[in-house]
């Protein structure tokens, strides 16, 4: 598989919080965003990736060079600005294969590159979105492309990830002029022409190109990672039960706080999905909770069991489930419920009688629920 990195921009929209640096190598989470890129796409068997680059080039090809790659690479070096059409072009004379994967290096999109389909000449990956107004709307169905609409305002719709699976012998860019934009001049005509194939990623996705987005990926890309990574080992335990704390796990962890209402809840990104495949995989799923903001009165006990149906909506909308939510909220530590006491545990089991602590796992993100899966006597999976 061979893959070409768009990352040339200027980057101008980020530049307030950004500076001296290119997009692609944003800090985030403490590395350059490409780094987290490059991590993704080594999930697939790639071998050959193709940098696009121009602006502060030296930063990107220093990185690489001081890296140790499993994948040659190589860089397409524009001299001036030749848009997203001349330097993907540029870029594709670097290639060998027959299809090549094309993606932005200033959006992190981590679709399935290996279902990606890649017998038309052009296919786009998109993303479903919600209540958006900063991209274009692409008109979809089936797996054709039709038009793609201005920006504004819509409740839902597709719009264009920039993941793009080219055919080369299908698709051919010698024609067009040095510079040239490659949405404008190749996308829109193919999609007015039915020649053009898009397919739903069904992934996570986030453009850090503007400030506010880019706060949003210090700590929700790495949060993708940690996920995937504890999920990986969710799916190879030796268990048929599993169980898993909520804040840290499900929802984003608000530190010396408590998420108080529905508007504080934040998912970590993936999380939706990871259950719908946990529920596959397991026979119980069993959300086991320490809520100490109730006993405290920073909440009640009907805000937190808001929290808790807007939530159980959610999984159950994305194929999930989870079988029982037990909360403690006691500020006790002696409490028998609360974790890391295995008080929540021994309900569980009375009530699901055929869980047995040598066939559960326990997936959380803290010292307390380690020391809970410790005393319940099953394995611990820790996220983060």
């Amino acid at each position: 598989m061979e893959v070409i990195i768009l990352a040339g921009g200027l980057g101008t929209r980020l530049r307030s919080v950004v500076q001296e640096v290119p997009k692609c190598m944003a800090p985030v989470g403490g590395r350059p965003f490409l780094a987290y890129l490059l991590d993704w796409i080594q999930m697939y068997p790639i071998d050959h990736v193709v940098f696009s680059i121009g602006y502060l080039k030296e930063w990107i090809i220093d990185f690489m060079q001081k890296g140790n790659w499993p994948f040659a690479y190589d860089f397409a070096c524009e001299e001036t600005p030749l848009g997203t059409g001349g330097g993907i072009r540029l870029a594709l004379g670097f290639c060998r294969e027959e299809t090549v994967f094309v993606v932005n290096g200033d959006s992190f999109f981590p679709v399935r590159l290996d279902a990606m389909p890649t017998d038309g000449a052009l296919t786009l990956a998109l993303q479903h979105m919600e209540k958006f107004e900063r991209y274009g709307a692409v008109t979809f169905s089936g797996n054709r492309i039709s038009a793609f609409r201005e920006k504004r305002y819509c409740e839902e719709g597709f719009i264009n990830g920039g993941i793009y699976a080219i055919n080369r012998s299908r698709l051919d860019l010698s024609a067009f002029p040095e510079k040239f934009s490659f949405e404008k001049e190749v996308l829109e005509p193919m999609a007015a022409c039915g020649e053009l194939r898009g397919w739903d990623g069904d992934s996570y996705f986030i453009d850090i190109g503007i400030p506010e987005d880019y706060a949003r990926a210090q700590w929700e890309i790495p949060a993708w990672f940690a996920l995937r990574k504890a999920s990986d080992a969710v799916m190879k335990a030796d268990a048929d039960t599993l169980f898993l704390d909520r804040d840290g796990v499900i929802n984003r962890l608000r530190p010396g706080d408590y998420v108080k209402n529905w508007e504080e809840f934040e998912y970590l990104p993936g999380i939706l999905p990871a259950l719908c495949s946990w529920s596959a995989r397991f026979r119980h799923l069993i959300l086991v909770t320490n809520q100490r903001g109730v006993g405290k009165g920073f909440m009640t006990d009907a805000d937190l069991s808001r929290i808790h149906a807007h939530m159980m909506k959610d999984i159950l909308a994305a194929g999930g489930r989870l079988d029982l939510i037990l909360v403690c909220t006691s500020t006790d530590d002696a409490d028998p419920r609360r974790k890391p006491h295995p008080g929540m545990f021994e309900e569980a089991c009375a009530l699901f009688p055929d869980i047995q602590a040598s066939r559960c796992v326990m997936l959380g993100d803290s010292d307390s629920d380690a020391a809970f899966a410790a005393a319940c006597g099953m394995p611990f999976i820790r996220l983060g």
